[in-house]
């Protein structure tokens, strides 16, 4: 009897290990395959988070292209508005109103005369005409042929680096130019000054600064001008362009870089110490025209370079002037004598220009200079005129 119990509760136990062994099984499947969907779940999250997060971000660009597209015609409407009014205004100005007034040169470039501006008529002045200008007030101090019509000559190199300047950056001072047989035969055919370069030879850009104004060299000049400008000829269109910018248009015209005489070469005393000014404003143009003696590059034909001078500073630096010559170029052609423009910062540190012309000598110009700055600085000041 106890046998057969223990066979029954042997299969009962049997069996119910089986069951939970199945019951373990199922539970263990239940369990992958809740993990497996969320696992897919997860997944699905992640691309759709991503989905959307692209689609974001593309219609956030369009958004901003569009708002900044429409920002720019919004901004181009209000600009053709403003430019119609502004040109409804001008056509048709309201009834009573002035119209606007046409833009004025800027006061630096206008020299003023008064009552007080002293005539020049020391019998020590050979030139046919000079200007003294007080480059701080712009007030004629003294004149004498103040607008009549000169021959520049070399005093046209002030508007040559002045142009070369403005178009030419500091970088670009150590760029090189090759000298070329058509810029020696040009110095050669017409006997100018020079500083001593040589067919095919390659200076820097500085260099030609400096052999334009020093020695007045016209090889220099020539070759700043077509480096600037790519031809001579188109050079001297941008300083008749300077001209007219300058105001002087009407009285001053020029036709070549050098100051070759010509007829329709051309300009007055007034003129050029405009120039004057305009060119010592330039910091370039001032260190170049106030340099007593430069040494340019070595070359293969200068190992050594070319020492060159400005004789004028050199020569008036020792004359008593009331104050110091810092700048100046002087020209010669002889059509029309010897000429000189000059900047002095007289004892108190007040700014003059002189400018002379039709002198008999290069020597005489320096010493009309002198004559000019000693008695008529002084005495314009005692009579109020500067």
């Amino acid at each position: 009897m106890i046998d057969e119990i223990d066979e029954e509760e042997r299969e009962f136990l049997e069996r119910r290990e089986r069951r939970r062994q199945r019951w373990m099984e199922e539970r263990k499947k239940r369990e992958r395959r809740l993990w497996l969907f969320r696992a897919l779940l997860l997944c699905a999250g992640l691309v759709c988070t991503i989905v959307i997060t692209v689609f974001a971000v593309r219609a956030g660009k369009r958004t901003a292209v569009d708002f900044s597209g429409e920002q720019k015609n919004t901004a181009a409407r209000a600009g053709i508005r403003e430019t119609a009014g502004e040109a409804a205004f001008q056509e048709t100005p309201e009834e009573g109103g002035e119209e606007e007034p046409q833009e004025e040169l800027p006061e630096v470039y206008r020299f003023e005369s008064n009552a007080d501006t002293l005539d020049i008529d020391s019998e020590e002045v050979i030139s046919s005409c000079a200007i003294l200008v007080n480059a701080d007030t712009d007030m004629i101090a003294a004149a004498k042929g103040a607008y009549d019509r000169i021959s520049p000559a070399s005093m046209t190199k002030v508007l040559t680096v002045l142009v070369a300047a403005e178009a030419i950056g500091e970088e670009d001072l150590d760029d090189t130019f090759t000298i070329t047989r058509e810029i020696t035969d040009y110095v050669y055919v017409n006997d100018c000054s020079a500083v001593g370069f040589g067919d095919g030879e390659t200076v820097t850009v500085r260099d030609l600064f400096y052999g334009t104004i020093l020695p007045s060299g016209a090889d220099a000049a020539v070759g700043l001008a077509v480096y600037t400008a790519g031809s001579h000829e188109a050079f001297v269109e941008k300083m008749n362009e300077k001209l007219e910018e300058l105001g002087l248009s009407e009285s001053a015209h020029f036709t070549n870089c050098v100051g070759l005489y010509d007829e329709a070469h051309y300009c007055t005393v007034y003129d050029m110490a405009v120039l004057m000014k305009a060119a010592m404003q330039n910091e370039w143009c001032r260190e170049v025209l106030s340099a007593h003696t430069y040494t340019t590059t070595a070359t293969l034909e200068h190992p050594e370079g070319i020492t060159i001078s400005n004789w004028f500073l050199r020569r008036i630096e020792d004359k008593d002037t009331g104050g110091l010559v810092v700048g100046g170029k002087t020209g010669f052609v002889a059509q029309s004598g010897s000429c000189a423009v000059s900047w002095e910062e007289y004892a108190d540190g007040t700014p003059y220009i002189c400018v002379t012309a039709g002198s008999t000598s290069s020597w005489r110009c320096i010493y009309d200079q002198v004559e000019i700055y000693n008695r008529y600085i002084s005495a314009a000041r005692e009579n109020h005129a500067v």
